[in-house]
């Protein structure tokens, strides 16, 4: 792992240390399903807007949503390229709320994961949206864990981690029945939601507050404007010029992009460097059958180990009552390759030739090994679920969904491993703010993100 990276410079720099603000939710009726949203007001071919957010995932409709309710009177727009919002990242991820124990201390992640917990948690009364506070155990099932865990236990008591307890096997036994374990970090904070609900709600706050949403709005260019003979006023107040892959644009002042799998091309598109770039891992999830879900009432995890990059298969109860089991995590050969065998040739090619993933894999080839392993036999995967709850057979389980996760990587194969902000040079660069690496817990953060997204552009650009 690469160590946080807070400097903001120019040239693309990396992301610097904030004071994220929470942004109050506005008011409005409490949601029951998530409500269908309409398309801005304004045609893609003749609309401009002072501020472009391009990414409509969680973090983008966050981000978008700060922004109006903090500058009521600009005219802010959302750029989507599918014909939903928040249907990738947001909307294949298990849906844990994350207690923030796991990060470095005093990094931006542990900072902004521990009070966007409390105002993702604060959102959800407001707005009416379910979740459950369902809590997690980090269990030791073997000796040489425990110096691991009590590590971990006192990171997270630094990181201002809620109701926090080291608890030991007859304790585990009254969280969780079924589970065994040496000792456990009860983390009672931890909860599920159905981010995709949320960041719809976000979307008609939004909308609500005057912003617009276009979707089918895939981002091919962007570019100044050219000045017409007429010197027209558009062309002198939105500089810059937005086109998708149908012809059709947008005119801008500024533009915020929060473009998920595809930070690094969209910020190339602009001008600015595409380092750190994206390599999209895929993580298969497991479901329990229903007549097994009983097995599990919270989120059980094991215990990270800190010479591999990922958390490990864990137990995550749904909203829905069913039980994932997962993920694994292993290299996707498409930026939206859910299944095993979706295939770019552009996505693979860029990945070996521009990243740091020889070196990554290189330095991780036993792990990458065993995920691969796992990923095609599921008894493999079981013999470790096994490790916390004996009673779970191959017969128990069915293969589940999966989601894709865009993780940053540097030249030298380290995972970027915090929240990495930045803009560029020029005229356009200097008009823009990239979110060029949001890992998990994005989603949890998001609303925290956002508040320092919203700082960062009223301090760049002036507003």
């Amino acid at each position: 792992m690469v160590p946080a990276l807070r400097y903001l410079g120019t040239a693309c720099g990396w992301a610097r240390a904030g004071s994220p603000r929470g942004i109050p939710a506005t008011c409005g009726p409490a949601l029951g399903r998530p409500q269908p949203l309409c398309q801005g007001a304004r045609s893609a071919s003749t609309s401009s807007f002072d501020v472009v957010v391009i990414g409509g995932g969680i973090v983008g409709l966050a981000s978008a949503r700060a922004l109006i309710l903090r500058h009521p009177a600009l005219s802010i727009g959302v750029l989507e390229k599918e014909k939903e919002l928040a249907i990738h990242q947001t909307g294949h991820n298990s849906g844990v709320i994350h207690s923030g124990i796991y990060y470095k201390p005093e990094s931006l992640k542990a900072k902004l994961c521990v009070q966007g917990a409390a105002l993702i948690y604060e959102y959800c009364n407001q707005k009416g949206i379910s979740y459950k506070q369902c809590g997690k155990l980090i269990v030791a099932v073997e000796q040489e864990e425990i110096p691991r865990l009590q590590a971990l236990y006192e990171r997270g008591l630094q990181n201002g981690v809620q109701g926090l307890r080291l608890i030991q096997q007859e304790d585990i036994k009254k969280k969780e029945p079924y589970c065994r374990g040496l000792m456990a970090i009860d983390c009672p904070y931890t909860g599920i939601v159905d981010y995709r609900r949320v960041a719809l709600s976000f979307a008609q706050d939004f909308q609500d507050a005057g912003g617009s949403v276009l979707t089918n709005f895939e981002v091919k260019d962007i570019e100044m404007a050219r000045e017409s003979p007429s010197r027209s006023e558009d062309g002198m107040k939105y500089p810059i010029v937005i086109r998708n892959t149908k012809g059709e644009e947008v005119q801008c002042q500024y533009v915020v992009t929060c473009a998920g799998l595809y930070s690094d091309r969209i910020s190339e598109l602009s001008g600015c460097s595409p380092d750190p770039q994206i390599v999209p891992f895929r993580g298969d999830y497991l479901l329990l059958k229903p007549e097994k879900c009983y097995l599990v009432k919270g989120n059980i995890y094991p215990v990270p180990d800190s010479r591999f990059p990922f958390l490990g298969v864990h137990f995550t109860p749904r909203m829905d009552g069913s039980i994932w089991l997962g993920p694994n995590a292993v290299l996707a050969f498409k930026r939206e390759g859910y299944k095993p065998f979706d295939f770019s040739a552009r996505d693979i090619t860029d990945v070996i030739t521009k990243s740091g993933l020889i070196k990554l894999v290189s330095q991780n080839f036993s792990y990458g090994v065993s995920e691969m392993y796992k990923a095609c036999f599921l008894s493999a995967t079981v013999k470790h679920l096994q490790k916390f709850i004996p009673e779970i057979t191959v017969r128990d389980i069915l293969r589940g969904p999966a989601g894709v996760r865009a993780q940053a990587l540097d030249q030298d194969g380290n995972l970027v491993d915090d929240f990495v902000f930045d803009g560029g040079d020029g005229v356009i660069g200097n008009r823009i703010l990239h979110v060029r690496n949001a890992p998990s817990p994005a989603a949890t953060s998001s609303l925290a993100i956002s508040g320092m997204i919203a700082d960062e552009v009223q301090q760049r650009f002036k507003l």
